[in-house]
């Protein structure tokens, strides 16, 4: 039938089975097709408005009119045309004249509608037919015949006219009279005929769907027409359905039910839903039909998720009707009754049958009974379900997981009421049934979510519903109570589908079982246990770590307790556990697990047998292997995040490699075993070595490995132990890596943003070294390095280590070196103990092969940056390499080499670090190599020192020259055959920053170790002469220039230092304090003037005396420095002897009567006194530098007898001849030191001083001011495990390395009656001691204020105040750390002490140790034998102190050169520290000086006064500076310069050139063609040079060489 204009296209049906089979296929991939919208008119309304529109142009007629007649005739007898013509109008005036004969119309006309009549004929007919069936008064026999003719076989086309035409019969329903019985058998047969029509229609249209793009026009009729069918029947059954029998509601119901198992359109469905629903709104259904009319909705209830809501309350009205508890026997008679296992021809049905009944069940449980809805037995459930489980269908399975889930859903959030007193088990057992047969266990890489989240995480799939109802019973039993009773059902549940159980359910099992000790021998299922603990959640790698963690927590409880019974169970039971464990590691995929599973296992290798310990390693090696074999690649492609850790979990690193979590786990081992297991310690030692030397395994792990590495320690009797002391902090620093060397460092990048980086291009450094880079080239020295690029790690580019590191070691290590391992084993040994046989040697000559491996490959800049900074430190443990002595020497070579050619690795550009300061670590790390000298050759000594040597004139300068310091005392021959070297390299760089006052220093040291250039030229001395003059000059050069800047300011005070902030506003240190170092270049040049040979020393005067007064333009300068300093060159160039008292016999009771007198002369004092009758005399001369006193005697001759003059007195000529004559002082002075004629400039003449008491107290505060410089200096014993000031205060007595040490520091001497200044040790009533040791030289004095000599009395003083006042005041104090802890610099708390130097015995030792290896050292030095012990040496200075001492890094000294070594570095601290005490109020006056000022106060008040000008300042470096002619010695006449500035000085160390001595002493003429000349050659010229004027005759007023 063709569709009606206007009207849109409907769904086809599909070509395939229909129905809800049809429907099932749909849900699996299609959708159902829908039939368009029912009509919204019927054609008997259509006809109605045409009627009503006509009529309202008529005039209404009562009956009908005559014309009309004419009108019926031709529809009874006209043609056919005509007929219809008139059928067309009569249709309307049966409408206007409601009493014309309606039913003879109907008999005319009737014939019109059959089915061989044209459509046009037919469809006036029905027209016609459809007004008569209208009138209102039609009898029942009327409607009865209409009924008939309506409902008799008609034309298909005319269906929808057929029906329109029953519906304004019945009024739509509402009226059957006449054929009250007929109408519901006619609506079936044609509901039944027409779902026919309607299906063939359907398939038709899919068929020419194919062939035109029109297919969905086809059908559109015929839905309509069933869809009206539909809508008519529903309103019969609402308004007549108790006209219906129930066979007849019977066979409806059956035609309804057959035509939703056929039909796949939705439209159909839903009507059929409708017209069932009326009839159990409206009727009732029949019993017998009431099973096949529920499996049918409640089929479309479950898969008809658009139809489900009309479904259900259709479903829902049968159930609160007198069907409601037979509807829920039937629901669950389908589950009890379903037969296992199903025929595969039911099968289909079978399955809808149980997801309809399950569906509905699921909604019915869900309401309550208040609401008239049945209740649903959960017993018979439970059977149902129980019984459908067995089949594992997918499907059944997934609706029987939602209905339990809706049990434990109730209103609320609480269960459903069925199940308060019911047991759940038999729930949860269907749960767990249905997830059983339908999921497999999952792989151990493969967990369930992931594969739920690969899907998509689809509601209708099973993980997705047992995860719901897992979530369920998870949140129910954290909210209830401890005392809930199905607590054990849950977690029976959970472990029967444990591989669904997401980690938070995981985390609540593993409680129970560990709450309830579920997994030990005391539970009869244990072992299912404790395997389910271990295979599905901790072996399980797809589970979180927290997850996996809380399972190893339980596993490891049961071993624990397995460990402490094992006589419990089997020991194949634990070993097997044990196995599984490890079987797990090498695949383990995070960290976190991986860590605590390896801490575990460190646990059990403790007591493990030797098998099992070594299994434990092996594994641990596989997983370092594992990654040691990735491609480079890969190990960047497989870089993981860093998992997210909750906050409150700690975490070691999270993103640390694998590798270095086995690193760790070797670490713990050794660290356990090592006083329990030798044999086991040695093969995790072995381990850890093997991952430090490979640069193919990961960086943090050889990092970790070398943290342990580096600590490994030896105590005096070969015990190996682990040291958590690492003293590196400086070389560290020197790296940046330590927290303030960083941030400074940052901090000076952020302030200089315009600085560039460091190029790297291949050609710049082609023959300078090698980056890691880089290949070695095959022209070096050094052993051929093969080409490596370590491999990129996770870590490149981070900075992986710091100082200080508290985590450097996963556990602490024992307070006590192991008993069992040992670095040592003497073989000579006769007795051995009883663990003799127990007891490993540890190889560390492997250890040290891995460092020279690296040295020789390269490393990641990690690694090799870490061994710089560490090794120096062990190496000063000489006991653990006692067996390594070939690769100590081995390393001593790689080092000089290395150092030789510069081929060491280069710091990456980004550290912003350079070559030197890889060049100044190795040096470090050479100095402590050093100390192994007694194992050396004389030509391997010699090499370490040319290796410093070559440092000197790079930025490593001050390291080499601290490490040539230590050499002079432990390789003497060494530095005395390349001194001559060493001092020209010094020469050169003695302009550098930073660098001079350390050169200074060295030469000081050098003056007093005589032995050492016993051999020298008189030209090699001036080589350090030269040094110091190039230093002088090159600061007064500073001076002129500065001194411009500075002539309308203010002078600053001559020591005042400014304290600039930087940029992190801290003061920053002063490495060259220029008071301190220009101070310590006169020192120097007074020290070895001294070390020049006695006949060579008036060669030298001239030079060194044109130099110290001539300033860098050839102008005079008079420093007090510079006079104090030849004052003390005038008294020693002819003598070595010391300083001369006065004759304490030189008394009037033994000379007679005295008289004297007192004059300054030059820069002294001349006193004389005379004994006026026996001619003897007592003249003292008072210098700056010393006194010298003589007793001269006046020789007379014996008178002649000389005649009379004439005219003379004879008696009175006679008398000037007698014995007896008298003489005045004055006579010796005049004859001994006043020349005639007497010098031009009056102020140089002698000065008389008079006789009074200004003068008295003037010379004796002179004379207190001692002629050598004094220095008190404290030496403090801690013993062993001392850390309080009391403590080591209280100490009488040290050990014999003490003793032996104070006895070479000083000579012991007697304090009672001391004539020398004790420097506040009482000299009367031993309240300080009897006994002190002191020390002095030529213009040194020393007194030491040793802690153990000073009286101790607890009880009277209880907080040793009589010790503290001595030491707290000490400037410098020694401190022999002998208690085996670090020295903390504040242990002595007080102001003054800013410098300690620090001597801790190394190794670490005990007492008895100690005082048994001095006897045997004392027996074996008596045979010639016998290796001094080693000390390290630190001088700890307060903080803002420069580096002061070769010290300030750790120092390895033996105790032969330790007194020696230790004291040169006292007397150096002690005139810095006075320099340093100044700083800030002026500074700092030596006792020469203020000798001297005290000669020139007296000389400025007693002598003549020439010039109103009044008197210079002093200069900032000393004294009036003082040019022109005729100048006197003193600062009382001449012209005056203005004392520089202490900026000009200081500038001096910031801004130095390069220049050498051989330039300062070919620059000294004005005349010189080229500063080329050699340095010898220049001495030869010096008296042949001219100076000007002033400076001429200034220099000449001072060479007394000149007229000696």
């Amino acid at each position: 039938m063709s569709p009606s204009p206007g009207d849109e296209p409907l769904s086809q049906e599909p070509r395939s089975a229909g129905g809800l089979a049809g429907v099932l296929k749909g849900l699996a991939g299609g959708k159902l097709a829908k039939s368009s919208p029912p009509l919204s008119t019927s054609v008997s309304q259509t006809f109605s408005e045409r009627a009503d529109a006509a009529a309202a142009h008529s005039t209404p007629l009562r009956g009908l009119p005559p014309d009309q007649m004419d009108i019926f005739e031709q529809l009874k007898s006209g043609t056919l045309n005509e007929r219809v013509a008139a059928a067309t109008s009569l249709r309307y005036s049966i409408a206007d004249f409601p009493l014309n004969p309606v039913l003879d119309i109907w008999d005319a006309g009737k014939d019109l509608i059959e089915p061989t009549k044209p459509y046009a004929a037919r469809l006036a007919g029905w027209e016609l037919l459809t007004a008569c069936v209208k009138y209102p008064s039609s009898t029942d026999l009327e409607r009865q015949e209409y009924f008939q003719t309506l409902t008799a076989s008609a034309n298909p086309d005319d269906f929808h006219l057929q029906l329109a035409a029953l519906e304004d019969l019945t009024n739509h329903g509402r009226n059957v009279s006449g054929f009250y019985y007929e109408i519901f058998p006619l609506l079936t047969n044609w509901l039944q005929e027409w779902y026919k029509v309607v299906k063939a229609a359907r398939r038709q249209a899919v068929r020419a769907a194919n062939k035109s793009n029109k297919s969905k026009s086809l059908s559109m009729g015929e839905d309509k027409n069933f869809s009206q069918l539909f809508a008519f029947l529903k309103d019969v059954i609402k308004f007549n359905f108790k006209f219906a029998s129930d066979s007849v509601v019977g066979s409806l119901v059956d035609i309804l039910l057959r035509i939703c198992m056929n039909t796949s359109v939705e439209e159909d469905l839903r009507s059929c839903i409708n017209v069932i629903d009326a009839l159990v709104t409206f009727g009732s259904i029949p019993n017998d039909k009431l099973k096949s009319c529920m499996q049918v909705l409640s089929s479309i209830h479950c898969l008809v998720a658009n139809l489900q809501k009309d479904a259900w309350h259709t479903i829902s009205n049968i159930c609160r009707s007198h069907h409601g508890q037979s509807t829920v026997r039937i629901l669950l008679d389908v589950l009890r009754t379903l037969p296992t296992p199903v025929s595969k021809d039911r099968e289909k049905d079978a399955v809808r049958e149980v997801r309809g009944a399950l569906s509905v069940l699921k909604k019915l449980l869900s309401k309550s009974a208040e609401n008239g809805y049945p209740a649903v037995p959960l017993a018979l459930l439970t059977d149902g379900l129980t019984n459908i489980s067995r089949i594992g269908h997918t499907k059944i399975s997934i609706e029987s997981l939602k209905l339990i889930n809706s049990l434990f859903e109730g209103p609320h959030g609480s269960i459903n009421a069925v199940l308060v007193e019911e047991h759940w088990g038999p729930i949860f057992s269907v749960a767990a049934q249905c997830a059983e047969k339908a999921i497999p266990v999952p792989d151990l890489d493969t967990s369930l979510q992931t594969q739920v989240r690969e899907d998509g995480e689809q509601e209708e799939s099973i993980p997705y519903q047992l995860r719901v109802l897992i979530g369920r019973v998870e949140r129910m039993l954290a909210q209830s109570r401890a005392d809930f009773l199905q607590r054990d059902e849950c977690m029976d549940f959970f472990t029967s589908v444990q591989q669904a159980l997401p980690d938070s359910a995981a985390s609540l099992v593993i409680d129970h079982f560990k709450v309830n000790r579920s997994c030990f021998p005391s539970e009869v299922e244990w072992k299912k246990n404790l395997k389910l603990v271990l295979e599905s959640f901790y072996l399980d790698r797809s589970r979180r770590p927290l997850t996996r963690l809380r399972a190893l927590e339980v596993i490891t409880g049961v071993f624990d307790f397995l460990s402490l019974v094992p006589d419990l169970v089997e020991v194949e039971a634990v070993t097997i556990l044990v196995e599984r464990l490890l079987s797990g590691m090498p695949e383990e995929n995070d960290t976190l697990v991986l860590q605590q599973t390896v801490d575990f296992m460190v646990d059990v290798a403790d007591a493990a047998a030797p098998e099992l310990f070594d299994r434990i390693l092996e594994t641990f090696k596989s997983v370092v292997a594992r990654e040691m074999n990735k491609s480079p690649a890969t190990t960047l492609s497989t870089q993981r995040p860093a998992p997210a850790y909750p906050a409150e979990q700690t975490v070691y690193v999270a993103n640390q490699s694998f590798s270095n979590v086995v690193t760790r786990g070797y670490v713990q081992t050794f660290i356990r075993s090592m006083s329990m297991d030798a044999t086991k310690s040695i093969k995790a030692f072995t381990a850890l070595v093997h991952i430090a030397r490979s640069n193919a395994c990961e960086v943090d792990a050889r990092l970790t490995a070398m943290k342990m590495l580096f600590r490994l320690r030896a105590d005096f009797e070969n015990h190996v132990y682990l040291t958590t002391l690492i003293e590196n902090g400086g070389l560290a620093g020197s790296l940046y890596r330590t927290e303030a060397s960083l941030a400074r460092k940052l901090a000076e990048d952020a302030a200089q943003p315009q600085r560039l980086a460091r190029p790297e291009q291949a050609g710049s450094r082609s023959s300078r070294g090698i980056s890691f880079t880089q290949g070695q080239g095959g022209e070096r020295g050094m052993p051929p390095r093969a080409a490596h690029t370590p491999r990129p790690a996770a870590h490149q580019g981070q900075r992986l280590w710091a100082i200080p590191d508290v985590d450097a070691l996963p556990e602490s290590p024992p307070d006590t070196p192991s008993h069992l391992l040992i670095s040592h084993k003497d073989e000579e040994t006769g007795e051995k103990s009883s663990c003799e046989h127990l007891k490993g040697v540890l190889n560390m000559g492997s250890w040290l092969e891995a460092l020279l491996s690296l040295f020789h490959q390269g490393c990641e800049w990690e690694v090799y940056s870490f061994i710089l900074v560490h090794l120096p430190a062990q190496l000063s443990n000489h006991p653990i390499f006692r067996d390594a002595t070939q690769h100590i020497r081995d390393l001593r070579k790689v080092f000089c080499d290395m150092i030789r050619v510069t081929s060491f690795q280069e710091p990456p550009s980004a550290s912003g670090l350079r070559r030197h300061d890889v060049a100044n670590c190795l040096f470090h790390s050479l100095i402590m190599v050093m100390s192994y000298h007694h194992d050396f050759q004389k030509t391997d000594e010699d090499d370490i020192v040319r290796t410093f040597m070559q440092g000197i004139t790079d930025k490593t300068a001050k390291t080499c020259i601290h490490a040539l310091s230590v050499c002079c005392h432990e390789l003497p021959m060494s530095i005395s055959k390349a001194l001559v070297t060493i001092l020209q390299r010094m020469s050169q760089v003695i302009t550098q920053p930073f660098v001079a006052m350390h050169i200074l220093e060295f030469l000081a040291c050098l003056s007093r170790l005589p032995s050492l250039y016993t051999n020298f030229r008189e030209d090699e001395y001036r080589i350090v002469f030269g040094i110091c003059f190039r230093y002088l000059q090159y600061v007064r050069e500073k001076k002129h220039t500065t001194r411009s800047s500075h002539a309308s300011e203010p002078s600053t005070p001559s020591v005042a230092i400014a304290h600039h902030l930087d940029i992190l506003g801290q003061p920053p240190p002063i490495d060259d304090l220029p008071q301190y170092v220009y101070a310590l270049a006169y020192h120097v040049i007074t020290f070895w003037f001294l070390a020049v040979k006695m006949p060579d020393r008036p060669n030298h005067i001239g030079w060194i005396a044109k130099n110290l007064f001539t300033d860098h333009d050839g102008t005079g300068t008079n420093e007090e420095q510079a006079q104090i300093t030849l004052d003390f060159m005038q008294r020693v160039a002819f003598s070595d002897a010391s300083d001369s008292a006065e004759d304490p016999l030189f008394k009037e009771q033994h000379f007679g009567e005295m008289q004297h007198r007192r004059w300054i002369t030059g820069n002294s004092i001349v006193t004389i006194r005379q004994a006026k009758e026996s001619g003897w005399a007592e003249i003292t001369r008072r210098y700056p530098s010393g006194t010298s006193s003589f007793a001269v005697r006046v020789e007379f001759p014996p008178p002649l007898a000389y005649p009379a003059p004439d005219g003379s007195d004879a008696m009175a000529w006679e008398g000037r001849f007698q014995q007896g004559t008298t003489i005045f002082p004055s006579h010796l002075l005049m004859q001994l030191l006043s020349p005639m004629p007497q010098i031009y400039d009056p102020a140089i003449r002698p000065i008389p001083l008079p006789e009074d008491e200004a003068v008295d107290r003037a010379i004796r505060l002179f004379d207190r001011n001692s002629t050598v410089d004094g220095h008190k200096i404290g030496v403090i014993y801690i013993k062993e495990g001392q850390t309080k000031e009391i403590e080591a205060l209280a100490n009488t007595i040290g050990g014999p390395e003490y003793l032996e040490f104070l006895r070479g520091l000083g000579a012991l001497t007697k304090l009672k009656g001391a004539t020398f200044n004790t420097q506040g040790l009482d000299r009367e009533a031993d309240i300080d001691g009897q006994y002190a040791y002191c020390w002095r030289d030529r213009v040194t004095e020393i007194v030491f204020h040793v802690t153990t000599q000073m009286p101790t009395n607890l009880e009277h003083d209880p907080q040793c105040i009589m010790k503290k006042r001595h030491i707290g005041n000490d400037f410098v104090n020694i401190v022999f750390n002998d208690s085996g802890l670090p020295f903390k610099f504040d242990m002595f708390p007080s102001q003054f002490n800013y410098v300690y130097i620090v001597i801790t015995p190394t190794p670490r030792s005990s007492f008895a140790a100690v005082r048994e290896g001095s006897a045997k050292r004392q027996e074996d030095s008596g045979e010639g034998g016998g290796a001094s012990p080693f000390f390290m040496v630190q001088v700890m200075s307060q903080p803002g102190f420069p580096e002061i001492s070769p010290a300030a890094e750790p120092k390895l000294v033996s105790l032969k050169a330790l007194p020696g070594f230790v004291r040169l570095l006292a007397i150096n601290a002690s005139v810095f520290s006075s320099v340093w005490a100044n700083r800030e109020g002026g500074e700092h006056v030596s006792s020469w000086r203020s000798r001297l000022q005290e000669i020139n106060r007296l000389r400025e008040r007693y002598g003549p006064k020439l010039h109103p000008t009044p008197s210079p300042p002093p200069s900032s470096l000393g004294g009036a500076v003082m040019t022109g002619p005729g100048i006197g010695i003193g600062g009382g006449g001449g012209q005056a310069e203005n004392s520089r500035p202490v900026s000009g000085v200081r500038d001096s160390f910031s801004s130095l050139r390069r220049s050498s001595v051989a330039t300062f002493f070919t620059s000294t003429s004005a005349d010189q063609p080229s500063h080329r000349n050699s340095m010898l050659s220049t001495t030869t010229t010096e008296n042949t040079e001219t100076l000007p004027n002033g400076a001429e005759a200034l220099v000449d007023s001072v060479d007394f060489s000149k007229w000696t």
